[in-house]
């Protein structure tokens, strides 16, 4: 459970305006959405005494890691961007989604005879075009009785329809003009059709066409006196506007766009994108890049585009893009474009009207984003400083651990058992550094043991490299030979040698080693530590149970406060190797179950294998088979078929699966293999989570 005080943020840091902000879990999750008259004032809510919040929101709050925001320029705004949010994301503790709820569109039936505007939730259906999605149902009913005055199409439901077709008479809607009743044979199938697609059309973002239409009539009405008809069609564009607000297209025409802003001072600059299709607001993203040279708006633009379409084509490309300062020379950007969307891309400063108000809010993101990167980062040094000089004054160390290293155990039930190592230097996560071992001087399960092997061969590792550069004196301590089988491995499960160009040196010790146990590891850390002369790196180790941090040769443990930034930071590098081992463990595993003795004859590949389970129908049967059999597979020779057939021969069958229940032998499953090659339908390892460690 996370303290949200660990992330929360200064309330200086957050805009005094509308906004949607999103609340996300340590592994970057979605998690929450909403939206604010005052951003500022909403989050200040969620981050009050626990004891104060509703039990969904209190668990919402520390279950998150992190929040952040968007600003608009309107509530209208903010209502349309946290319900397509919601829809991208489906946070787990937004209410509607919880509660196995769908959200309400607009839908348009052009799969019926007489298309039909009405509210839909629930799955989509083919032939029918949708609107949405609205933040409740009243919102698209509204929204459609003003636009029922301009499109008069049907409303009602087939029962009503059915009887006003056969009565003859229509509905209310039919009476007072908001429906142009079909029902009756007012309008032709054909022309009722019509009056649906400008429907759909109109609410697609191509407003402009409409509104222009009705102003050029009301204009011709107005010089020709029939003021009546006018002042209809004067109602009937307030209408439409009403509804285009409703609606939050925050651009005519079905637009298009992607829109950049830029914020820079002398040493950084912050990039935010807004990616406009169909009018409406669609995603956003942005970063923070250091200034290393003098660089102007334009250069900055130029390297974002590049950021931006470097590795896509086509649609991924818009029309237009819209930035506030062009690129120097313009045109091999543009043209660079070009090629990647395929058609022309217009690249322009807007310069008035809805473009350049958008363009605004997108500046004014950027603006906060670099305000809040300044602080975040002012802030966050402060406190891993605060967390490494608490965690130097708590085990008395001469100075603060700028490099800290943590180990982890992890096995299943005593096999496959590996260990981790990563690397926290100046209290952030160093993941170049972090690398991974397969413990091979005993075979079971033994913690205790298997830290000792460990730091040994991490430690020989560090006076190897230092023997070789003479800064190793210790003639007596500890042998800094290398046995050619010790393997390491780094994030990646690379094999560190200097053949791959990758680098295998341990060069750099750490101030502090921290062990994910209590005494027992820490003993045995410390006592590998020893057995090489090392006497200038610390140890500790913390305990999951109490969170209690052990010293060598201490027979108390050493006990932070709660809310120490220093028992902060063990926490998050103890979990981290953890993950790490766990991560490690688990692949490990799997490729285990996963291996057949097809995998060890040479050359022969996932197609190949694939062939011959498919031509044979199970690994058994392929066993059995001659060498002349095998050659009948596509692409298998007979020097391959001798070589399958010594694999198989030298590899034990695996004992038959049996049903627990009734004692029978089990029939192999085609095509499935354990981790022997045969069937594994039986006598695979309890998997289950807390036997993990």
């Amino acid at each position: 459970m996370a303290d949200p005080s660990s992330y929360r943020p200064v309330p200086g840091q957050i805009p005094d305006s509308p906004g949607v902000y999103r609340f996300r879990d340590e592994h970057r999750r979605v998690i929450y959405v909403g939206k604010a008259k005052s951003l500022r004032q909403r989050l200040a809510n969620y981050f009050q005494d626990l004891a104060n919040l509703h039990p969904r929101t209190r668990t919402m709050v520390t279950t998150a890691a992190s929040v952040e925001w968007t600003v608009v320029s309107t509530e209208v705004e903010a209502l349309q961007l946290e319900y397509s949010w919601i829809k991208e994301y489906d946070p787990r503790f937004n209410v509607k989604y919880r509660d196995d709820k769908s959200y309400p569109y607009l839908a348009v039936t052009m799969n019926e005879e007489f298309p039909r505007v009405q509210v839909m939730r629930g799955h989509k259906k083919k032939g029918v075009r949708y609107f949405g999605p609205y933040a409740h149902a009243w919102a698209i009913r509204d929204t459609v009785d003003l636009l029922l005055r301009v499109f008069p199409v049907r409303t009602c439901s087939a029962g009503v329809f059915k009887n006003a077709a056969r009565t003859g008479r229509p509905c209310l809607l039919g009476y007072i003009g908001k429906c142009s009743a079909p029902c009756v044979g007012r309008v032709s199938a054909d022309e009722h059709r019509e009056l649906a697609e400008e429907f759909s059309d109109f609410m697609a973002g191509r407003t402009g066409t409409y509104l222009r239409r009705l102003e050029k009539q009301m204009t011709e009405a107005a010089e020709e006196m029939e003021y009546e008809r006018a002042a209809r069609l004067r109602d009937d564009i307030e209408a439409l506007k009403k509804a285009m607000e409703k609606n939050a297209v925050v651009l005519a025409d079905a637009t298009d766009a992607d829109l950049i802003a830029v914020a820079e001072d002398e040493l950084e600059a912050a990039v935010q994108i807004f990616h406009v299709r169909g009018g409406r607001v669609r995603g956003q993203r942005g970063w923070v890049t250091d200034k290393v040279e003098e660089i102007t708006t334009g250069a900055l633009v130029e390297h974002a585009l590049q950021q931006l379409y470097g590795e896509e084509t086509g649609d991924s490309v818009p029309k237009e893009v819209l930035v506030p300062a062009l690129p120097d020379p313009l045109d091999p950007v543009q043209e660079w474009l070009t090629g990647r969307r395929g058609s022309n891309v217009s690249l322009r400063i807007p310069q008035r009207g809805d473009k350049k108000a958008l363009m605004e809010t997108v500046a004014r993101n950027a603006q906060q984003a670099l305000v809040l990167h300044k602080t975040k980062r002012a802030s966050d040094l402060t406190t891993r400083s605060r967390a490494l000089e608490e965690i130097a004054e708590a085990l008395d160390l001469d100075s603060a651990p700028l490099r800290i290293e943590c180990y982890d155990i992890s096995h299943l039930q005593g096999d496959d058992v590996v260990a981790s190592m990563v690397v926290f230097e100046d209290g952030l996560q160093r993941k170049s550094e972090y690398r991974r071992f397969q413990i091979k001087g005993f075979e079971g399960q033994d913690d205790v043991r298997s830290m000792h092997e460990v730091i040994t061969r991490r430690f020989k590792r560090y006076i190897a490299e230092k023997e070789k550069t003479g800064e190793w004196v210790d003639e007596g301590a500890g042998s800094g030979s290398q046995d050619p089988q010790d393997d390491f491995r780094d994030a990646s499960g690379n094999t560190l040698t200097e053949d791959n160009g990758r680098p295998k040196k341990f060069a750099y010790p750490p101030q502090l080693v921290v062990v994910d146990g209590g005494r027992p590891q820490v003993a045995a850390a410390k006592k590998a530590l020893d057995e090489l002369g090392i006497d200038d790196v610390a140890v500790c180790g913390l305990a999951k149970r109490l969170e209690e941090v052990w010293l060598p040769d201490d027979e108390d443990p050493v006990v932070l406060p709660r809310t120490s930034e220093g028992l902060y930071l063990l926490q998050r590098v103890r979990d981290e190797a953890h993950r790490f081992a766990i991560t490690y463990q688990r692949t490990k595993r799997a490729k285990r179950f996963r291996s057949s003795p097809l995998d060890d004859v040479p050359g022969l590949g996932d197609t190949r294998k694939q062939a011959l389970l498919k031509h044979f129908g199970s690994l058994k049967k392929l066993r059995s088979a001659t060498i002349d059999q095998i050659c009948e597979v596509p692409g298998i020779g007979r020097k391959t078929a001798e070589t399958i057939a010594v694999a198989l021969a030298q590899a034990a069958p695996a004992a038959p699966a049996v049903n627990t229940a009734t004692g029978e032998i089990m029939e192999e499953e085609p095509g499935t293999m354990g981790s022997t090659g045969e069937p594994a339908t039986a006598g695979a390892p309890d998997e289950r989570r807390g036997q993990e460690t």
